[in-house]
């Protein structure tokens, strides 16, 4: 087996957490924030799809999908499109709503499917490759991946957990 396979089966299940978890919500209930600092589920799968989308594009030299495939339209958030949601104040992550649970899925889906096609096609002794020198270590392109699929499984996670808080199973 191929280590990215490994990290495609693995995204898939944070992929398959969130869809379980939204499906169980309301639209109102996905979009509450039970808590200050605890982002809404809506908050949750925009962010996973929104770094997924802007990790790989870095990676693959491409627009992300967010700007290319018209989601910043779609979504048409009261947030200019290169936010730094990872630094989003409770304020600002409650600008995060939708009205279709659909339009988190499909966001989310078109993400997951950009990682593992860009996984698939990724000759595996480039995954040394330095691709950002501002941090210390370099981040190198494992290092990147590791971060963005870790990111994936830690915010499904949390979707669970924040569904819990707000409908109470």
């Amino acid at each position: 087996m191929k280590i990215t396979q490994l990290s495609m089966d693995t995204l898939k299940r944070a992929q398959e957490r969130f869809e379980e978890t939204l499906n169980q919500m309301k639209v109102n209930e996905a979009n509450t924030m039970p808590a200050p600092l605890i982002k809404s589920v809506t908050w949750l799968i925009w962010h996973t799809a929104r770094e997924l989308d802007y990790q790989i594009s870095e990676l693959n030299e491409t627009e992300p999908l967010w700007l290319k495939s018209g989601w910043s339209t779609k979504f048409a958030l009261d947030l200019p499109d290169d936010t730094q949601e990872w630094h989003h104040t409770p304020e600002e992550a409650a600008k995060v709503v939708v009205t279709d649970k659909q339009l988190l899925l499909d966001y989310l889906a078109a993400s997951v499917e950009f990682t593992t096609t860009y996984l698939e096609t990724l000759d595996e002794d480039s995954l040394g490759d330095v691709v950002d020198t501002n941090w210390t270590p370099v981040v190198t392109r494992q290092a990147r991946l590791v971060s963005a699929i870790d990111d994936a499984i830690m915010h499904s996670g949390q979707a669970v957990y924040t569904r819990r808080l707000v409908i109470g199973k």
